[in-house]
């Protein structure tokens, strides 16, 4: 005798119109990424540096829990219409270079007589990364720097680094963006996955720990931050590597 399975039953759907209302949401909370950018913005011509702190965390934030929420939401297919990728984009563009360049400028963290220009490659040089078509790749990865200026930004400031040393770090970072190494997504790759999001939320920890004790943060709480660094480098070297090992 057959047995017979018995098919689960459907759970049952929200009305589509709340179903749009939520995915409404979800982009209303990716938007809202431009506004602690205005405000880190503010903060950083009046050189409130904590409060500017806490304003790019909030941003980063929000950068780093939008894109759940939408694949959860179904916001592409409740809202075909609505670009959120573009709003995504145009929202990290913002306060990721933007904002940073802006920082940048007014902490006056580089060598005299450069930190315009600096701020102008970084504009430049992010504006080619963000509009390539595989800047996400199909597997989840970045590829080229993925246009971390307010973190590099927040160490260069926090830990006092020699102008020349922040100028070449700059430099350095300007030129990865060229170079197609493929940089872990945290929330997407599939590579060491569930590590990597534990030790970004560590990392965040630290780093909101090291922004709350500003002006003086305890040093150990930045070099410990600096480890999720370069675990996240070296995975990201070592992932690039290995594809091309397979592909030759």
């Amino acid at each position: 005798m057959i047995p017979i399975v018995q098919s689960q039953p459907e759970q049952p759907q929200p009305p589509l119109r709340l179903r749009q209302l939520m995915a409404w949401g979800v982009h209303l909370f990716t938007a809202s990424g431009v506004v602690w950018g205005v405000l880190a913005v503010m903060a950083i011509f009046r050189q409130h540096w904590l409060l500017a702190f806490l304003w790019m965390a909030m941003a980063v934030a929000v950068d780093s829990f939008d894109g759940m929420l939408a694949r959860r939401a179904r916001v592409r297919e409740l809202l075909p219409h609505f670009d959120g990728a573009l709003l995504d984009n145009i929202v990290d563009y913002f306060n990721y270079v933007v904002v940073a360049v802006i920082f940048l400028y007014q902490a006056d963290i580089l060598p005299p007589g450069f930190s315009l220009a600096a701020g102008m490659v970084i504009l430049l040089v992010s504006a080619y990364q963000f509009c390539q078509v595989d800047a996400k790749t199909c597997d989840h990865y970045f590829k080229g720097f993925p246009s971390y200026w307010n973190v590099t930004v927040f160490y260069m400031f926090m830990l006092g680094l020699n102008p020349w040393v922040n100028l070449a770090f700059l430099t350095f970072f300007a030129l990865l963006v060229f170079v197609p190494i493929k940089y872990v997504y945290p929330s997407r790759t599939v590579r060491m996955r569930n590590l990597t999001i534990a030790l970004t939320l560590v990392w965040g920890a630290l780093t909101l720990l090291a922004i709350l004790q500003f002006p003086n943060p305890q040093r150990w709480l930045l070099w410990a931050s600096l480890l999720y660094v370069i675990y996240y480098a070296v995975l990201s070297l070592y992932s690039t590597v290995r594809q091309l090992r397979r592909t030759l």
